[in-house]
């Protein structure tokens, strides 16, 4: 019986440190990417209703003539859904990998080029 008890004892302390050991899943606070982001020219608005825009300055594009778009934020999984000015809808995915109150920093999913943003104060 003490080897049945030693054996089951065993077997819980591994099953614990296994789970102790396993990475949590990426979750960002959706509500510290709300606002406008820059990086060089281009910037990106997040609003609170989950619609946002994206101009380039270099392309004298400013943010009443912005790109619209909506997003979500799923655990670190920014999906932004941009709506064509002649009709339709074009999905990006980026993997986010920061987001403080002054940084965003996320992956393109589809070229794996890092995206560095800074918050820009209004």
């Amino acid at each position: 019986m003490k080897r049945i008890f030693k054996s089951l004892l065993v077997l819980v302390t591994v099953a614990l440190t296994m789970i102790a050991c396993m990475p949590e899943e990426d979750m960002f606070d959706e509500t510290l990417l709300l606002g406008k982001w820059k990086t060089g020219t281009l910037y990106y608005r997040y609003d609170d209703d989950y619609t946002g825009a994206t101009w380039n300055t270099a392309d004298d594009v400013t943010e009443a003539e912005a790109q619209p778009f909506e997003w979500t934020l799923v655990e670190a999984e920014l999906t932004q859904i941009h709506i064509k000015e002649m009709g339709g809808r074009v999905p990006k995915v980026y993997t986010v990998t920061e987001l403080t109150p002054t940084t965003l920093k996320y992956r393109d999913d589809l070229t794996n080029k890092l995206e560095v943003f800074t918050k820009v104060e209004e």
